[in-house]
């Protein structure tokens, strides 16, 4: 066989390669692999439905999960919010009181950080929420004086809930909140910054106290936006 002939035979057999390999690659993935995105856990008591559910052409069971119901305050100029009214927004929330200059001190100027990188972007929100039932709008705006521009990055610092706030930070946000035995005008609050997805779910617990912490919620926000942007219906335009 001549080295032309080779060489015709050698071209012929890496174009079939070129034009099949791309086709049996995507024969392979659909039966063999799946499409897998990194997501965030869902914390909290979880129970089957006993339905299921269809996503990406699969069947699974469909989970129902711990979720937080709505809650409303008064925010720093004395209006009416609540927690979760808008279902597109994922959300951070910490509790504190303006009392206490160390662990809610210490949040608020972490929140303050996130709130400005995260201005621009309206699916993310922030709630600080005082726990201490003499709280006063004139109190809140002394404590926060020193951010600027609050309600211009998605940021509420709210008080007055319309529940008993430690019921709600025990059973809805599952974290520590409850009057100092030790001394009624002080609190024992969680340290930790509570991540909710636009479902009302919680996603991530982050201690306020560790720096890794801090800068693993700021990803783990990035992360969040992505499946929320993914998991959200296109919406149809009609004319």
């Amino acid at each position: 066989m001549s080295k032309s002939t080779q060489g015709r035979k050698s071209k012929v057999i890496i174009l079939a390669m070129v034009l099949l390999l791309p086709g049996f690659l995507y024969i392979a993935v659909n039966r063999l692999g799946s499409n897998e995105y990194v997501s965030l856990p869902v914390f909290g008591e979880k129970k089957l439905s006993g339905e299921m559910k269809r996503n990406w052409g699969r069947e699974y069971p469909d989970t129902i999960f711990h979720t937080l119901s709505d809650i409303n305050f008064l925010n720093l100029k004395g209006d009416s919010v609540t927690l979760l009214d808008v279902d597109t927004a994922m959300t951070v929330v910490h509790l504190f009181y303006s009392k206490d200059q160390s662990f809610s001190r210490l949040m608020l100027d972490n929140i303050d950080g996130l709130a400005n990188r995260f201005k621009e972007n309206p699916l993310v929100r922030f709630y600080s929420i005082s726990v201490d039932p003499q709280e006063t709008v004139a109190s809140l705006q002394a404590f926060t004086k020193k951010y600027k521009q609050i309600d211009q990055r998605h940021w509420q610092v709210v008080f007055h809930p319309s529940v008993n706030i430690f019921d709600y930070a025990k059973k809805d946000l599952l974290i520590d909140a409850m009057v100092d035995p030790s001394d009624s005008t002080k609190f024992l609050i969680s340290n930790q910054f509570v991540l909710i997805d636009s479902k009302g779910r919680i996603r991530g617990y982050y201690d306020v106290s560790q720096k890794v912490d801090v800068d693993r919620l700021e990803d783990e926000i990035k992360l969040q936006v992505v499946e929320e942007v993914r998991n959200r219906p296109l919406k149809i335009e009609t004319h």
